[in-house]
């Protein structure tokens, strides 16, 4: 008997992909957006989709289930760690003083990650809170070219591109990370 899970896609229309196109919550009907902030915007909802999708379904044990030693990667790990870069992109756009780190020194945002139910909530509240707080910072500027009156003065549009990579890296982690705990494979 073997430890690993069998691969499996819940897709029936395309068993390469993660659901069937009529359940597919980024799937839209209609045109393209229009305007560069329009897309940016659109490209990180559908990866912030993109990990939501990735966790659900699954329990407080199964979330936190590292992937292979020594990495201490988890679902749960990867919720925690992108609620905490999006309060530090918030840092980078307000002035002041930064806002203090959400679960402490330097990778405790997996570290820490423990396969409990209220550490599961609290972490998936942390990220839409943080989120939506970068989002309404980000939002003061209409134009992508525009400097952030922030640390150093960093353009918006490479912000908007920079959280998007964040998002398509660690989706990319999730699509692992899932296979490994219950086999369940698709885009």
């Amino acid at each position: 008997m073997s430890d690993v899970p069998e691969r499996w896609s819940q897709a029936a229309v395309h068993p390469d992909m993660w659901a069937d196109p009529d359940e597919d919550p980024r799937n839209k009907d209609g045109a393209a957006p229009e305007g560069e902030l329009a897309t940016l915007r659109d490209f990180l909802r559908d990866y912030r989709l993109t990990l939501r999708m990735k966790c659900d379904g699954l329990g407080p044990q199964e979330l936190a289930r590292r992937s292979v030693p020594p990495s201490t990667m988890s679902l749960l790990g990867l919720v925690r760690h992108l609620a905490e870069v999006e309060r530090d992109w918030r840092n980078w756009i307000t002035p002041g003083d930064p806002a203090p780190k959400l679960y402490g020194a330097r990778d405790a945002d997996f570290e820490q990650a423990v396969g409990e139910q209220a550490a599961v909530e609290a972490a998936f509240a942390d990220l839409e809170r943080e989120q939506a707080q970068t989002d309404a910072a980000l939002a003061e500027y209409a134009d992508p070219g525009a400097r952030v009156v922030g640390q150093d003065g960093t353009a918006v549009r490479e912000l908007w591109v920079h959280r998007i990579e964040e998002y398509a890296r660690h989706c990319g982690h999730a699509d692992l990370l899932r296979e490994r705990v219950d086999g369940r494979v698709g885009q």
